[in-house]
């Protein structure tokens, strides 16, 4: 395999879009070799799902798509990055408020901490930002 495979799709802003992310990546990271039915492949999905839904429903219709970004480092880290083009920052709600939304992040950040990886935003040149999730690579290398 490549010391670094790279897969990017972008899309409207829109709630539909959401699964489609999900899709592209599912088969990207299957073609890359992780099995579809793995505990790290559901996670990734969940991942990119959150990710998604809030570059939908947090930009409040001032980007109008967002890029899934998948990229495999030498076969031992996963980065999935999800940029949009909005200013505001993702923000973290305090425990103490009652929401029926807004835990997405705290969801990430768990997800992500659990598979022993880490959580950064990084701004745009544009002035927007992506989230980053990077994870290490669980698939074992095909000889």
């Amino acid at each position: 395999m490549a010391d670094h495979q790279e897969a990017t799709v972008t899309l409207p802003s829109d709630p539909v879009s959401v699964s489609a992310a999900r899709r592209h990546v599912a088969r990207t990271l299957a073609e890359w070799g992780l099995a579809d039915d793995s505990e790290f492949a559901d996670t990734i999905r969940l991942i990119v799902s959150e990710l998604a839904t809030n570059a939908v429903q947090h930009t409040f219709g001032q980007s109008p798509t967002f890029t899934v970004d998948l990229r495999l480092e030498r076969d031992e880290e996963l980065y999935l990055g999800v940029t949009d083009s909005h200013p505001r920052w993702p923000q973290k709600l305090p425990a103490a408020v009652r929401q029926d939304n807004g835990r997405g992040m705290v969801i990430i950040r768990m997800l992500a901490k659990e598979r022993g990886g880490r959580l950064q935003v990084t701004p745009t040149a544009e002035g927007g930002k992506t989230v980053w999730i990077a994870l290490p690579w669980v698939v074992a290398v095909q000889s």
